[in-house]
């Protein structure tokens, strides 16, 4: 069993390469609140630059042949995908990075599977492994370690902030559910289905924006915040194209892929202790909570087969 779970090099990389990323971009994002960014400004910053870099992509890879013959109904799926998955995901999660520090945000924003192994067992009637059910308890004891922890912003924060991540994290796991529909139920590819997803959701927050007067908000933000805000989108779109390239590589296992990239919320953590001394508090309980919710989420997304790798 070991051996049919192993993997070459390349996909260990590319795995890698998400989670080091996912795990650096909130210490920008953060750094972008600080200097007077909003969650607005930040959502609408990061897809604007996704969504220019995956319409590049598109046009390079496919040309003219991009979202040619797709039906209304995957355009649909998408769309629903990038309200929630992005739109409403981003905006909690930059919520939580203001509030609660990128550390402890990152690692509630990782409770992600427990939503989609929710969503799985009560609309799909897929059955919760033990090792899924140990999963989930061990991921809801990192996060009670985390609201626990008195760490994360240096100017404190009460527990109940910390459900913008853990909203963030329900809002992805939506959006994960429609987007493995979409995927499964059409001839998208992963590169257009990305696309679709992005501009959905900067249509979505361009219409809020202007809906509750909130566009000089946006465009008066001082013009530091904009520089951290695009980086931030930057790393987030080259992390999916590789998470999407360790996923299409023909031996990316996903009992290898998933829990090497839900390792982000380890790396933001190192990076806040010495990044973001001034700004937030990395306590032992951050680092445990952190921990926790890595372990939680290795077993609930692999468990089975994470246990019998490790010869349990």
């Amino acid at each position: 069993m070991a051996d049919a779970l192993a993997a070459p090099p390349i996909v260990y990389a590319l795995a890698l390469v998400p989670a080091l990323l996912w795990g650096f971009s909130p210490v920008l994002s953060k750094r972008g609140m600080a200097a007077g960014g909003t969650s607005l400004q930040a959502s609408v910053t990061v897809v604007i630059v996704d969504s220019t870099l995956f319409l590049i992509a598109l046009a390079v890879l496919q040309g003219g042949d991009a979202f040619a013959g797709l039906t209304m109904e995957t355009l649909g799926v998408f769309v629903l995908a990038g309200v929630f998955g992005t739109a409403l995901g981003r905006l909690a999660t930059f919520a939580g990075v203001d509030r609660v520090g990128a550390s402890v945000n990152s690692a509630g924003v990782s409770a992600r599977p427990l939503f989609a192994t929710m969503l799985a067992v009560v609309f799909l009637g897929e059955a919760a492994s033990l090792s899924t059910a140990v999963g989930i308890v061990v991921l809801v004891a990192g996060l009670a370690s985390l609201a626990l922890a008195k760490g994360g912003d240096i100017s404190g924060w009460e527990p109940y902030e910390l459900l913008f991540p853990i909203a963030a994290a329900g809002f992805f796991a939506v959006g994960n559910v429609l987007r493995r529909y979409g995927l499964t139920s059409s001839d998208v590819t992963s590169l257009e289905a990305v696309a679709l997803n992005e501009l959905a959701a900067m249509v979505v927050l361009f219409g809020y924006a202007l809906a509750r007067g909130r566009v000089g908000e946006v465009l008066g933000s001082p013009r530091e915040t904009w520089g951290y805000f695009a980086a931030s989108g930057t790393i987030t779109a080259v992390a999916l194209l590789s998470l999407f390239a360790a996923f299409g590589h023909p031996e990316g296992v996903v009992a290898v892929v998933d829990p090497l990239a839900a390792t982000a919320p380890l790396f933001t953590t190192v990076f806040a202790y010495y990044l973001l001394g001034d700004l937030e508090r990395v306590t032992r309980g951050v680092v445990i909570g952190a921990a926790l919710v890595v372990l939680g989420v290795a077993l609930v997304t692999s468990g089975p087969a994470l246990l019998a790798t490790l010869g349990l």
